[in-house]
């Protein structure tokens, strides 16, 4: 039996109660993409220091700390999609930044990673952001169909920041968001590019309230739709997903 209690409404903390994410857009107009099926998550500050010693610390180490960087190291299952071969959008933002053409900013990826506990508040100041060079090594790689798994590491560059934790529960998702779709004037069964955000789990995309005649959500960010049979002029799109539908985007068909 403990003999110290602890306070009234304190928890043990458990050990997945971590999440990452990796900007797929740009740092002025970010896209968060959640990385899911991770374990591992292990966090590492570096300080860097420089000596400051002096003749009256009379042989004393004496070091200041002059800034911090972070590495993010964990694993993550690799899934894919059967209909494209791609690796989820996550694992393919890793891969696609460690390739032979993969220099200078091509090699540098955004990720935030705060507390995200499986129940009560996330803890307000466990959160942070950065960014970061990539390494991957292949996992579990034996003949006996193992599940295929990434050790991925994240090298901080240069200095990373505190963020607000972004973690607003484990049920708690948004609504899908409609931003654009190219080309302009497409006809009846052409193929467009509906861009936003929260789209990679979209059940449905309608034109003027009529169902496309086939979709695939790409990632997050886009999906590329057939238009179904329907007069010119400007329609109102929606895309649904599991957390509501999108705000009607008005998309202007060809003649």
């Amino acid at each position: 039996m403990n003999k110290v209690p602890l306070p009234a409404g304190a928890t043990l903390g458990k050990s997945f109660e971590y999440g990452l994410d990796l900007n797929l857009a740009t740092t002025l107009a970010p896209f968060w993409q959640p990385f899911r099926r991770i374990s591992g998550f292990q966090p590492t500050p570096t300080p860097t220091s420089q000596d400051a010693q002096t003749y009256d610390d009379r042989g004393a180490p004496n070091s200041d700390i002059t800034g911090w960087s972070i590495n993010l190291a964990f694993v993550a299952q690799v899934n894919r999609i059967l209909s494209t071969g791609l690796y989820l959008p996550e694992v393919e933002a890793i891969l696609a930044r460690t390739g032979p053409e993969s220099t200078g900013e091509l090699a540098v990826i955004e990720a935030r990673w705060y507390h995200k506990p499986a129940l009560g508040a996330p803890n307000p100041t466990d959160a942070g952001q950065g960014f970061f060079t990539v390494s991957a090594q292949r996992q579990n790689t034996g003949p006996a169909g193992e599940i295929e798994q990434l050790a991925i590491t994240l090298t901080g560059k240069g200095e990373y920041w505190k963020i607000p934790n972004p973690f607003v529960g484990w049920d708690v998702e948004s609504a899908p968001t409609i931003s654009g779709i190219t080309p302009a004037g497409a006809l009846s069964n052409e193929l467009v590019t509906i861009t936003g955000t929260g789209l990679v789990e979209a059940t449905s995309v309608t034109f003027d309230g009529l169902p496309a005649v086939d979709f695939l959500a790409l990632n997050g960010a886009t999906i590329v739709a057939t238009l179904p049979e329907d007069t010119a002029g400007p329609v109102p799109v929606v895309v649904t997903t599991p957390a509501g539908a999108a705000t009607a985007f008005t998309y202007t068909r060809g003649e």
